[in-house]
């Protein structure tokens, strides 16, 4: 049963529905029965959430971040840019901002936990991984109704609140790109597929070389880890490829500069031997040598909007809206940056 039908069985408002099962403001003692009576006659009872959601309980937004030991977390450009998003605009709303660091061997996850304790009145999970564990734990937070926002990741089968970017139109773009470079055999250094945005890069990827005709082949498929030296590693591994691929499109600029610098050590120049092409636009992709192609990627805007989000799922709770949707994802745009790393001598 919904607050509706219960106004519509007492003959009132929603709203006086509302300020009546939490003891709002003067109300009609007739009026009170009525509402009272309907929903007795319904059913209805009004979730505890929406209830506790009256007043805030702690004043924080949390963020949840992965802990990865010797990884210096805050100078990496994509949760740099989102945290200082998110820092912003949830200063705007009044609220304050509680980072949450969870690892692997923490064994559960229980996100849940944070809002049980009071410690956060709604959470922005970043880094999140297509596990059963993380799976699960997401699965109890909608179970119960705690207010979440996911960036950067989604999760099939599931359609959660999140923000994210187009990636599947950002590495069509970018590859799109080197097709008409006269590039053709086009190797691609992903991440791992238990992040979304690696699988849409994949679906992009392909999407620009069936369109050019171009057949898609598995031995110019190459995984890292989105760090640099991953891509590093991967860098001799595509040089001695026979053929060596013309161009390589990496799926972030971390992976990218460690390619750069690796061919680098073998005397091998992007935008002399190799086509390049990184991802993020991150602020060292300005000051490579060569400087470095990437697609810019609004990270910052998206921190913003996950922040927005939740003010927006907080306030629907507030006023007990039974139309309010934890449902929603918000792609934004993304645009392919050309420098010279991406060109390349096919004569």
């Amino acid at each position: 049963m919904s607050r509706k039908e219960v106004a519509k069985r007492a003959g009132v408002s929603e709203a006086t529905v509302s300020r009546v099962l939490n003891s709002v403001g003067p109300i009609a003692e007739k009026t009170r029965d009525r509402v009272l009576a309907a929903a007795k006659e319904l059913n209805y009872h009004p979730s505890a959430l929406a209830k506790n959601f009256v007043k805030r309980k702690s004043g924080n937004i949390g963020v949840i971040l992965p802990y990865v030991p010797k990884v210096h977390i805050f100078s990496t450009y994509y949760f740099s840019e989102i945290l200082s998003g998110v820092g912003e605009a949830v200063k705007q709303h009044g609220y304050d901002l509680l980072l949450l660091f969870t690892t692997p061997q923490e064994g559960v996850m229980n996100y849940s936990l944070y809002f049980q304790t009071q410690k956060v009145d709604a959470c922005i999970i970043l880094g999140a991984r297509d596990t059963l564990e993380e799976r699960e734990a997401l699965e109890d937070l909608e179970r119960n109704g705690y207010p979440f926002c996911l960036v950067n990741q989604r999760f099939e089968g599931s359609n959660y609140n999140g923000v994210d970017a187009d990636h599947v139109q950002g590495s069509y773009e970018a590859v799109q790109y080197l097709l008409q470079q006269g590039a053709r055999e086009i190797g691609f250094v992903n991440g791992p597929t238990m992040y979304s945005n690696s699988r849409d890069r994949l679906q992009g990827y392909r999407k620009a070389l069936d369109e050019a005709g171009v057949a898609f082949r598995t031995d110019l498929l190459y995984e890292g880890n989105y760090s640099r030296k991953s891509g590093e590693a991967l860098a001799r591994v595509i040089a001695e490829q026979v053929p060596r691929p013309d161009a390589v499109f990496a799926a972030n600029d971390r992976m990218a500069i460690g390619l750069l610098q690796g061919w680098k050590a073998i005397g091998l120049e992007a935008g002399r031997d190799i086509a390049l092409i990184g991802y993020d636009n991150s602020d060292t992709a300005k000051v490579t040598d060569p400087p470095l192609t990437s697609v810019d990627v609004p990270f910052f805007e998206m921190g913003r909007q996950a922040v927005q989000l939740l003010m927006d799922e907080m306030s629907a709770v507030n006023e007990l809206s039974e139309e309010h949707s934890k449902q929603r994802i918000h792609l934004l745009p993304t645009k392919l940056v050309v420098r010279r790393s991406s060109q390349w001598d096919h004569n």
